[in-house]
C-alpha cells in the first residue's frame, strides 16, 4: 500500500457539480490504495476568467496581490465543494488554503 498520493484536478475537471461527484468518486476509488491523499483544485470552469473580468471591469491595473486574492476565491470554492462531497460519503476531508496547510501541523502529519 502506497503512503500517500497527490491528486490535481483542472478546472474543466471540476466545471460542475456533476464533474465534482465524478472526481469524488475517483478519490475514494484510490482510497483503497492508499493511506492518505492529498488533492489540489482550481477554480470551477470558466470562474477564474470571470474573476479576472471583473477585476478589470473596476480598474484598468489592478493590484497584484489583490488579484491574487480574488482568484484564490474560485480554488477555495472548489476545494470546499469537494470536502463537502467527501464528508457526504463518509470520507472525512478538509479544505484548506495553502497557508493553512502549511500552519497547521493537525493536517500534516
Amino acid at each position: 500500500m502506497m503512503n500517500t498520493i497527490v491528486l490535481k484536478f483542472g478546472g474543466s475537471s471540476v466545471a460542475d457539480n456533476i464533474k465534482l461527484n465524478a472526481v469524488v468518486k475517483k478519490i475514494i476509488n484510490l482510497k483503497k490504495e492508499a493511506k492518505n491523499i492529498a488533492v489540489v483544485v482550481s477554480a470551477q470552469g470558466k470562474t477564474t476568467d470571470n474573476l479576472l473580468k471583473e477585476a478589470q471591469e473596476l480598474s484598468a491595473v489592478p493590484n497584484e496581490r489583490e488579484i491574487d486574492m480574488l482568484l484564490s476565491t474560485g480554488e477555495q470554492i472548489t476545494a470546499a465543494k469537494l470536502s463537502i462531497l467527501l464528508n457526504r460519503e463518509g470520507y472525512k476531508a478538509v479544505s484548506l488554503t495553502r497557508m493553512a496547510s502549511w500552519n497547521n501541523n493537525k493536517f500534516n502529519s
